[in-house]
């Protein structure tokens, strides 16, 4: 009797993608021949860890397990395990190489002329709130790495670049794994398939220089703190002749006196006198569009909010904006004057 896939892999039913290559990657690690020359038992349990995660990682084949079990898999024709562990390796493929890339010397991929993408740069740029809601643009210095010109970021003069003598050009070597033979970059190149025969005299074989660009980066309204920029290509220049990196720009936002931020709406205080706040008045308000009138209405209470509706922050990249929330805050005198007492006496008359 076959046991239950999901028991195999030790996941539950619902596990996505992501759980199940995880377990899988724990029990092929721990299953592995390197691990356990000769051990059938390893091998057995290997292959079927092996047939569980082909089953489940397939959306297809998971929904007739899940319905009608083994039995649905194998009247469907998919369900017929593996032989050997080279069975295994030729099955997955790629799927293989993607679990065991770079720990068991890359499984199954590779290629000759392997070049990598240059390094991500990171940096950070203070903005004002005003920035944020409306979008901007900034210049800055960026110190970063590019290709050599001279050489065309190979790092050889000219001529020079010759076939790797270990691996004939072809950038991988095989390499003896208990009972497989694996493909991995060669150590020599790095997976280049070439090797260097003179420097370049400009880069000293690095394929890069230094240099300072300056670098406009456009802030779209309605960012917050913390929000990251991605600005493609401009981040360190590759090595081995690949595409640049890029350069990620972290947005911190400056306080701002006049407002406190929550999300896309702001919020805002504003003084009244308590004279005013009882009879009503007409103040100016700061807004993000300058100074404006606001109405108070008469018998203001202490902590009133009058919102203004999309006067706040840019929905980022979406239409329209936050509101706008004003906090009322009904100052009284600490003192009282002789006649502001016989005025207030008067007043306690009325009401």
């Amino acid at each position: 009797m076959k046991r239950d896939y999901y028991e195999v892999l030790g996941v539950g039913r619902d596990a996505d993608g992501g759980a199940l290559k995880k377990a899988y990657r724990q029990l092929a690690m721990k299953l592995h021949p390197d691990k356990n020359p000769g051990n059938k038992e390893a091998e057995e349990s290997f292959k079927e860890a092996a047939e569980a995660y082909e089953v489940l990682s397939d959306a297809k084949k998971r929904s007739i397990y899940d319905q009608y079990g083994h039995d649905g898999l194998s009247n469907q024709g998919f369900s017929r395990g593996f032989s050997s562990y080279q069975d295994i390796f030729s099955q997955f493929g790629d799927v293989f190489g993607d679990i065991f890339g770079g720990i068991f010397g890359g499984g199954m991929g590779g290629g000759r002329g392997r070049v990598r993408r240059g390094a991500d740069l990171r940096m950070g740029l203070e903005i004002t709130l005003d920035d944020a809601a409306f979008g901007t643009s900034r210049k800055v210095e960026v110190p970063r790495r590019i290709r050599c010109e001279a050489c065309e970021g190979t790092g050889a003069a000219a001529g020079s670049i010759k076939t790797c003598v270990q691996c004939g050009g072809r950038g991988q070597v095989m390499s003896r794994q208990g009972f497989l033979t694996l493909s991995m970059p060669c150590p020599r190149c790095e997976g280049r398939g070439q090797e260097i025969g003179q420097r370049c005299s400009t880069c000293h074989g690095e394929g890069t220089g230094r240099t300072v660009d300056t670098v406009e980066i456009t802030i779209p309204p309605g960012v917050d703190n913390g929000d990251t920029l991605r600005i493609s290509g401009k981040g360190e220049g590759s090595m081995s002749g690949g595409p640049p990196g890029d350069l990620y720009v972290e947005l911190r936002i400056q306080p701002d006196r006049r407002f406190q931020r929550e999300e896309w709406d702001l919020h805002a205080s504003l003084e009244v006198p308590f004279i005013e706040a009882l009879e009503g008045t007409k103040l100016t308000l700061e807004t993000l569009e300058g100074p404006e009138p606001l109405e108070i209405p008469e018998c203001t209470q202490p902590g009133d909010v009058i919102r203004l509706r999309g006067r706040g922050i840019q929905r980022l990249q979406k239409r329209g904006r936050g509101d706008l929330h004003v906090h009322l805050d009904v100052r009284f005198p600490k003192r009282l004057s002789r006649k502001q007492r016989k005025a207030l006496q008067e007043l306690k008359k009325v009401f």
